[in-house]
């Protein structure tokens, strides 16, 4: 009886993690050299060049909220968070697919991550800084931020520890500290690799400062894995818990629309279906742009899609049981909020956020349209607003129509509302364009890790 073709290959059809036919030292050239020996090109000098301008607007915004106040903004009574809260928290969202990437995929050994982990964990670390400033800016007095630390004082005035702000001041710190640990822990043995591949003396004595002594040794490497994966534990209940502890900002609180159980999952399921979008966003022009196609596969770009399609399906399970809860409860506030959520000023904010975190990212699941760069890169820009949208629509609607009618009002941004929140998406860009210009976008010995593996595949 004639054998047929392996049919594992034929039903599984999955792309490499890594492309056939690399060698160590292609690995190393490749990643190293666009850092060490390729010329800066006037795509990248345009980049930082737009990047710096908006920078220089949030250096303007921030100028003048300082001296007039935030009544700069848009603010008012009832509407008491603004722009600041929503920036906020999708700032914070879209830096929790860096440490999904990192930590948990790691504890999960999945290998297709080594190729987009490094530079997804650099936007967790922008994303969180962008996201810092907003709540320090919108107490007023930012000088004044370290009231909300429980410092030793004579007088004995300690923060409110009940409030879920003062919880937010101790997530997103912790959060931020442990990615910051746990990025710069995975460069070390690369900046051993770009101190032995750097010709400038200068440029070899700064990535030898940051190598920290790394010789490659087998003790080196012992303790270097026992160190990565105890950080990748510590972070991976962190990637659960800070945006549960933002959704508590909400939860917590008795305004309609707020007060539910089901926040803190549906943030979090926001926050990953934000984080992979803006993956997506930043590793289609580095793959195009750096000739990385060999390194970030399809196998990258449809896992992270894929990711997408599930954490959007959670999403909208979150908003169909928002409304179901509103009318099932009883309570005639929530059905009003979520009437006036469909009906009310800010409909249409509401029915194009269901547009585009619902609707149009269903196209992935057409594998054709999957494996299209151009696609993916527009339904991530489209995610990115439709998340953007659902913060503005669950703090707004709800803040400008409460308990009482004789309290509702009415927000509406002001031009330094743009200004700032345009003035972070610089200050982000900014940090992505000089990170990939002093630091290996891709981890080298991860790559490395990746060839044997890789060979077995092309076989």
């Amino acid at each position: 009886m004639a054998e047929g073709p392996d049919n594992r290959t034929a039903l599984l059809e999955e792309p490499p993690v890594l492309a056939p036919g690399q060698t160590f030292d292609s690995v190393t050239d490749q990643i190293a050299d666009a850092v060490l020996t390729r010329p800066i090109g006037l795509g990248w000098l345009a980049g930082l060049a737009v990047g710096m301008g908006f920078l220089a607007l949030l250096g303007m915004a921030i100028s003048y909220l300082l001296i007039r106040g935030v009544g700069i903004w848009g603010i008012n009574i009832p509407v008491g968070w603004g722009f600041a809260i929503i920036n906020f928290v999708w700032w914070i969202g879209i830096g929790h697919a860096g440490t999904l990437i990192s930590a948990i995929l790691l504890l999960l050994k999945q290998s297709w991550r080594n190729s987009i982990n490094r530079f997804a964990e650099a936007m967790t670390l922008f994303a969180v800084a962008c996201a810092g400033m907003f709540p320090l800016l919108h107490m007023g007095r930012p000088w004044l931020g370290y009231w909300m630390f429980p410092y030793p004082n004579s007088m004995g005035v300690w923060p409110q520890f009940r409030s879920p702000l003062v919880w937010d001041v101790f997530a997103v710190s912790t959060y931020a500290t442990i990615s910051a640990v746990f990025w710069f822990v995975g460069l070390v043995p690369d900046f051993a690799t770009m101190r032995e591949k750097a010709k400038h003396p200068y440029t070899k004595a700064v990535y030898g400062i940051l190598a920290l002594g790394w010789r490659g040794s087998a003790r080196h490497w012992r303790r270097y894995e026992a160190l990565y994966i105890l950080l990748a534990g510590i972070a991976t209940p962190l990637v659960l818990s800070v945006h549960t502890v933002v959704s508590f900002d909400f939860a917590v609180a008795v305004m309609p629309g707020w007060h539910t159980t089901i926040f803190p999952p549906y943030f979090v399921a926001g926050a990953i279906y934000s984080g992979f979008a803006m993956v997506l966003v930043l590793a289609i022009p580095i793959r195009h742009y750096y000739g990385l196609e060999n390194m970030i596969t399809m196998r990258h770009l449809q896992n992270s899609a894929k990711v997408m399609l599930a954490t959007g399906l959670i999403v909208a399970y979150g908003y169909f049981f928002e409304t179901f809860i509103a009318f099932y409860g009883g309570s005639t506030y929530e059905r009003f909020m979520m009437q006036n959520r469909w009906f009310g000023h800010y409909a249409v904010f509401y029915w194009l956020l269901i547009l585009l975190n619902i609707l149009i990212p269903q196209v992935l699941w057409v594998p054709k349209l999957r494996s299209n760069t151009k696609v993916l890169f527009l339904i991530s820009l489209v995610i990115l607003v439709g998340m953007w949208l659902e913060r503005f629509v669950i703090i707004v609607t709800s803040l400008s129509r409460d308990f009482l009618p004789s309290s509702w009002g009415h927000y509406t941004p002001t031009r330094w509302d743009y200004a700032t929140y345009a003035g972070t998406l610089g200050f982000f860009a900014v940090a992505i364009f000089i990170f990939i210009r002093i630091m290996p976008a891709i981890s080298i010995f991860e790559m490395r890790m990746l060839l044997p593996e890789a060979e077995v595949k092309s076989k």
